[in-house]
């Protein structure tokens, strides 16, 4: 093997590298928040005592995921200009990644909310609570808390698919990286370098996910 490592190259475009990574991270934080949004709606429509709405929902859910991350990309990317919706690589990266993390925690969030007792449910009308206090208080921060790990392993998923962006143009680590070594040709130490980064993410979001458990439901969970 005469290939030379010379992993100085990666030490001059740093800088680069780590602002690659600031942008997958505030791509996947932002997606996240609005994929679970997405999620709670999605898993109330799926209670919904109208049949037409359970099934727009259950169909959302079974074409994101029985569908590839990137034919979803590419359909919202090249699809929709055909309709008239001319959407920034960004904005397209975005929107696909919301749409694919809220079909999985939907159904993620509707597990937890039908693991909710209905006698607790029960108790909150007792109480005279209104529905959105029950809603909040009753069912959806005991769901969430029962379902937050399946969750955030889920948010990581999509954070890694990130990568995937990368073959529209929109900014984020692979992006980046790909931009780089198109200047140099050092393939190895550069994506050695990115898959270092990305692991540093993964446990980084792992351990934030862990302080939010702890600091949000773990404190509830002592004053109920």
């Amino acid at each position: 093997m005469n290939y030379v490592f010379q992993f100085s190259f990666v030490w001059r475009e740093f800088d680069q590298l780590l602002f690659g990574a600031w942008l997958t991270v505030r791509l996947s934080a932002m997606a996240m928040l609005l994929g679970l949004t997405v999620g709670i709606v999605g898993a109330r429509a799926k209670a919904s005592r109208w049949r037409l709405l359970r099934g727009i929902v259950q169909a959302y859910i079974e074409a994101i995921r029985n569908t590839p991350f990137l034919v979803q990309l590419l359909l919202i990317y090249f699809g929709l200009p055909s309709l008239g919706i001319r959407l920034q690589p960004d904005q397209a990266a975005l929107l696909a990644m919301v749409v694919n993390l809220g079909a999985y925690a939907t159904e993620i969030v509707r597990a937890g909310i039908e693991a909710v007792p209905q006698t607790q449910i029960e108790a909150g009308r007792a109480l005279g609570l209104r529905p959105w206090q029950i809603l909040r208080f009753v069912v959806l921060i005991p769901a969430l808390r029962a379902v937050f790990p399946a969750l955030g392993s889920q948010f990581i998923l999509v954070m890694l698919a990130s990568s995937v962006v990368s073959v529209i143009s929109a900014e984020e680590l692979t992006a980046v990286t790909d931009t780089i070594v198109a200047r140099n040709f050092r393939s190895f130490e550069f994506y050695m370098t990115a898959t270092g980064l990305y692991l540093a993410l993964s446990l980084g979001f792992q351990g934030t996910f862990a302080a939010i458990h702890r600091v949000l439901f773990a404190r509830w969970s002592r004053h109920t």
